[in-house]
Parts: structure tokens; C-alpha cells; sequence
């Protein structure tokens, strides 16, 4: 590229347009051209800005670090958009990472040659500051309205006119949604959670869109060039591009109209631009005549919704996975460490820590199948149903199509429902995933109580465990250290819980040929995901693998126990063994000592048979 090519370039970004022939000169001049294969780092957060990037070709994600350590992506950019524009004012640390998702080339300005750029001409600096500014406020703006991509950089103010059953309205030239779509931001500001929040579903409706295009081809109702278009443009969002263009709330009513609508839109818009159009000209590809043919929300959503659904649960039952493994680490560590194990918060026997833990790693492994075989249900799609599953508007060989490329597309075993009345009204899937989802939070919470029991104290309670310190616990009580994480492990099962019985309700709630209800089920089963996931590796993470044992704390409390009797009963008898537990507690003093000032056993006799081993599990029986 030469010099002459940057300038031109450079000229049309809207970033500089305000600057003369001259100010373009001098930042060209210092602009070097570099080029990106796939999955590297433009810049990483935490570190100082370096340099400004433009990109001239190829597609760039912005990501952040979660606290699980995985790489969020927060934003998708484009050729002639700008990524680290702070550079113009400041090194400080980046807040997020730049990463190229395809081979890219890429205009540098570097931090070194800005300032001096700006030393030689302070107006220009003074340009560029004001721009940046601008741009943080347009961000601000589409941040609070949730209007546009975080990829679009700058709102340029122009309008394009759209019209639906209602009326006209006008739509920013920038977004790649509709009217439609604009309606349903204006009608349902509920829970500020749109569904680029969850990019397993943005994905699966465009894979569902994506399948629908193919088999309207395979039956001549879509040309190659539109066809192409709209499966350009699906497949894009199923890598991940637009994402932030689907923009409706998670709950919404219209049984999820606005949300297929949001789809249809962003769609049509970028396949129209893959097409050489402009957004909005819909004559050229329809959001509905095209995009939506030979579907009905009433299909196209829970088809989506199940799909999104199969793939979370894997990435769920992963998480799951890593939380037993951490436990089954513990439960082998522990293994030599006797403790009182207890029934009612009473003593009763005595077990290892580690059968503690490998009961909790157990009792959670037992989930996977049945989170797997739930999860299952939603392979059986109304795919074809189209408005209430008589299959109007649709070609008769649609549904086998739709059913075959949707198995090709998602690469799971996707069949078509026997009955397509019956499976559009149906929402029993959801109900019994969700009851999965239920039982997994119940064993989780329960498991989270015992953490919270046995590490109680540290001196007035039981003591056996330590929890990792991963914050003060009070703004009153010094040295005081909470169990948080399992808190809020315990405050996740309550609310998965309570999203159980909101699905129960909204399943019950159909009427007739279909459910309009299902937007509260999706948000609710998507919550539950997320809080799940999230709160499983926390867990994992910040409290399970770090916990170490007090050996000797539980040692004592074995030895002092009343409880050790149970353990005598076999070689004693019931009776003797009930005066001697009596008899401990109103001396205050260990069975193991009373057994031996009574000489109801010799020392030899009751080592041998507390040892762990005689303890732990079964052992031939004395005939008394």
C-alpha cells in the first residue's frame, strides 16, 4: 500500500473527515502497514497504549478477562474502524485485548510519532481531541439506548425510513436491525439483559435461519445470489460477528416475536450489504418475504431456543466436570483423615474427610446424566410447524429439507417432530430440563451448607476444614473471614429454584395452539445457565481447590465423640454400649477412657478396633 492509498483511505474514515489535506498528510506519513494472522494480539489488557490501530482489511474482537479467566469478547470491528483511540491522549493501561479473528492488515500510529505529530501541530491535536471525545460520548449514548453495536464506532446522526403495520419510523442509518426490532426496544425495557447477552442463542437462531435459506433454495424459492446472501450473513453471526445487533430483552410479550424479528432484520441488512445494497432496502432481500420464508416465530424460536439449549448444557456439564474432578482431588487427599460423621447435627460414626468429599463428587457426577438426558428432549424440533403446526405457507418437502440442513449446520441429531400441532404447543421439554437444572442447584446448596458447617468457627464451631480467605468478612468485627463463596453458591440455588417454578407456571399458562408464555421460559432457563456456570467454577476455583484440612481437630473430635460407641456395639452389645455412652456424658468424659477404666477392653483390643480400616467400612460380625 503507498502513500497516495493510506491518505484516501484514511480520508473517508469518518473519525478524520473534518481534517485538511495537510493534517491527513501528516498522519499518513507516520502510519505503518502491518500484517495479522488469525489470533494475534494487537494489544493486550493491563498494558500501556502504544499505538492507534485502523484496520484496513480483516475483522478484529475486543475482549476482557472474567474472573474465570475465559476471554469475553465485548465488541466485533471492521475495515475503517479505529481500536485504541486513547493512544491519542494518554498511555494508560488498556481496559480491554484486541485480537484479530481473521488474517488482518492494519494501519499503526504509534504513541511515539502521535506526540510528535502533535508537538509540530498542536491544532491538529487539538482536532483530534475534540473527535475523541465525540466518540466517547456517542458511545455513552448507545450504551444507555442499547441502539447499536459496540463495533459501530461513530453515530453519524442520519436516519433511514422504515415502515410495518404501524406506521413509518425512523432508524439509524448504522444499525443493522429495523423497525420491528426499534418497536419492541421501546416496548420492552425489562430487564436491560438483551439477547446478545447469551451468543449460544444468537447463534443458533442464525444457524436455524441459516438452514431454512438453504432448504428454501434446494426448493427454487430463493435465487444462488440471495441464497448466498443470507447465508453469508448467518454465517458471520455464527462466528460471531453482529452479535450486538440483537438488541430485544430477553422477556418480552408476542410469544418471541420481536426476537425473530431482530433476527430476520439483522439479517436481511447484512446480507444486503453482501449484495452491494444499502440497509433498508428491503425490496432486494425482505426480512420476511426472504429471510423468514417458510417460517413462524412459532417454529423458528423454540427450534432456536432448543438448539442453544443443547449446546449450553455441554459447556454446562463441562463445568460441572472440572467442579467433581476438584473434588475428587480433595476427596483423595483426605483420605487418611478420620472425622465424626453426623446425622441430625448429632454425632454419629466415624468416617474419613475423604469420603466426605468423594460423597459430594458422587452425588454431583450422577447429574451429568441427568442434565444429558434432559437436555436430549430438545433435539425433537416443530421445525415446519409454521404458525400453529399445520405447516401453511410452506412447501410440503420444507420440513424434511429444513430438518436435514439443521442437522448438517448445528451437527447435532436434530429430528422433526411426529406431530407438529402438538410439539408447537408443547412446552414439557422445558419443563423437565429445568427440573434437572432444580436438582443440580439443591444438591449444590446442600453440599455448600456442609462446607459452611464444617469450617464454622474457627474456635467456636466445628472447625474440620479451611475455606481459602478470599475477603474480609465485616466492617465491624476484626479477623473476622466468611464462607462467601459457598454464600453465594447457596443465594444461585434459590434463585435457580425460584426460575423452576416461574417455567412451571409459563408452561401451564398455554392456551390452545401455542404458548406465549415461552420468552419468560428462555430467560429463565438461559439465567439459570449462566448463574450456574458461573457459580460452579467460582467455586471451584475459589474455594474448593484451596481448602485444607485441621488433621489434628478432627482427630480429637473423633476420640472425645460419644458417638465412637456405635463403633464398640459389635464387640460390647447394645446395652453395655448405651450405659457407657450414658455414663460419658455425664462424666464428661471420652468413651475411649471409659472403656478402658471399666477394663471392658484391653488398650490392644480398642486400638485394633478404631483403627480406620475396622471403622470405615463393613467387617465380618462376632456372634454375640
Amino acid at each position: 500500500m503507498d502513500f497516495k492509498e493510506i491518505v484516501d483511505f484514511i480520508s473517508k474514515i469518518e473519525f478524520f473527515n473534518d481534517l485538511d489535506t495537510a493534517e491527513l498528510k501528516q498522519l499518513s506519513d507516520k502510519m505503518i502497514v502491518q500484517n495479522y494472522n488469525s489470533g494475534i494480539y494487537l494489544f493486550k489488557e493491563n498494558k500501556n497504549r502504544q499505538s492507534v490501530f485502523i484496520l484496513y482489511a480483516g475483522d478484529v474482537e475486543l475482549v476482557k478477562k472474567t474472573p474465570q479467566s475465559e476471554q469475553k469478547r465485548l465488541a466485533y470491528f471492521s475495515m475503517g474502524e479505529i481500536i485504541g483511540e486513547g493512544a491519542f491522549v494518554d498511555d494508560s493501561p488498556h481496559s480491554t485485548s484486541a485480537r484479530t479473528v481473521t488474517a488482518c492488515t492494519v494501519l499503526t500510529l504509534s504513541k511515539v510519532d502521535i506526540d510528535e505529530v502533535f508537538k509540530q501541530n498542536p491544532a491538529l491535536g487539538l482536532k483530534i481531541s475534540m473527535r475523541l471525545a465525540k466518540v466517547i460520548s456517542k458511545r455513552m449514548r448507545s450504551s444507555n439506548t442499547r441502539f447499536v453495536t459496540l463495533g459501530t464506532q461513530y453515530l453519524s446522526g442520519a436516519m433511514r425510513q422504515e415502515h410495518d403495520l404501524l406506521g413509518e419510523k425512523d432508524v439509524p442509518n448504522e444499525v443493522n436491525y429495523g423497525i420491528q426490532t426499534l418497536r419492541a426496544l421501546e416496548n420492552f425495557d425489562i430487564t436491560g439483559v438483551p439477547l446478545s447477552f447469551y451468543p449460544d442463542l444468537v447463534k443458533a437462531f442464525a444457524m436455524v435461519k441459516k438452514a431454512a435459506a438453504l432448504a428454501n433454495h434446494e426448493l427454487g424459492l430463493l435465487d444462488d445470489d440471495l441464497a448466498s446472501a443470507i447465508d453469508d450473513a448467518c454465517a458471520a453471526i455464527i462466528n460471531g460477528r453482529y452479535h450486538k445487533c440483537f438488541v430485544v430483552d430477553m422477556i418480552q410479550g408476542g410469544a418471541g416475536t420481536s426476537t425473530n424479528m431482530n433476527a430476520n432484520e439483522v439479517i436481511a441488512n447484512v446480507a444486503l450489504q453482501n449484495l452491494g445494497f444499502k440497509r433498508g432496502e428491503y425490496e432486494h432481500c425482505h426480512p420476511n418475504n426472504h429471510v423468514n420464508l417458510s417460517q413462524s416465530t412459532n417454529d423458528a424460536y423454540p427450534t432456536a431456543v432448543k438448539i442453544a439449549l443443547v449446546i449450553r448444557n455441554k459447556k454446562l456439564v463441562r463445568y460441572l466436570m472440572d467442579l467433581i474432578a476438584a473434588f475428587r482431588v480433595k476427596a483423595n487427599e483426605f483420605a487418611h483423615i478420620i472425622k465424626m460423621g453426623r446425622t441430625q447435627l448429632q454425632d454419629a460414626v466415624p468416617m474419613t474427610l475423604g469420603q466426605a468429599f468423594e460423597a459430594a463428587a458422587t452425588t454431583l457426577e450422577e447429574e451429568i446424566e441427568r442434565l444429558t438426558q434432559n437436555s436430549n428432549l430438545f433435539l425433537e424440533v416443530n421445525m415446519g410447524a409454521t404458525a400453529i403446526g399445520t405447516g401453511i405457507n410452506s412447501d410440503p418437502d420444507y420440513t424434511r429439507l429444513v430438518i436435514g440442513h439443521l442437522r448438517e449446520v448445528t451437527g447435532l441429531d436434530i429430528l422433526g417432530a411426529r406431530n407438529l400441532v402438538e410439539a408447537t404447543q408443547d412446552t414439557s421439554a422445558f419443563i423437565m430440563y429445568s427440573s434437572a437444572l432444580k436438582r443440580l442447584s439443591i444438591k449444590l446448596s446442600k453440599i455448600s451448607n456442609d462446607l459452611r458447617l464444617l469450617s464454622s468457627g474457627p474456635r467456636a464451631g466445628f472447625n474440620e476444614i479451611n475455606l481459602p480467605a478470599v475477603q474480609p468478612g465485616s466492617s465491624i468485627m476484626p479477623g473476622k473471614v466468611n464462607p462467601v463463596i459457598p454464600e453465594v453458591v447457596n443465594q444461585i440455588a434459590f434463585k435457580v429454584i425460584g426460575n423452576d417454578l416461574t417455567v412451571s407456571l409459563a408452561a401451564e399458562a398455554g392456551q390452545l395452539e401455542l404458548n406465549v408464555m415461552e420468552p419468560v421460559i428462555v430467560q429463565s432457563l438461559f439465567e439459570s445457565l449462566e448463574m450456574l456456570m458461573n457459580g460452579m467454577e467460582t467455586l471451584r476455583s475459589r474455594c474448593i481447590v484451596g481448602i485444607t484440612a485441621n488433621e489434628q481437630r478432627c482427630k480429637e473430635l473423633v476420640m472425645n465423640s460419644i458417638g465412637l460407641v456405635t463403633a464398640l456395639v459389635p464387640l460390647l452389645g447394645y446395652e453395655v454400649s448405651t450405659q457407657v455412652a450414658k455414663e460419658a456424658l455425664e462424666r464428661n468424659c471420652s468413651v475411649y477412657e471409659l472403656v478402658l477404666e471399666k477394663n471392658l477392653l484391653t488398650k490392644d483390643e480398642l486400638d485394633n478396633f478404631l483403627k480406620p480400616e475396622n471403622m470405615l467400612k463393613p467387617r465380618k460380625m462376632i456372634r454375640k
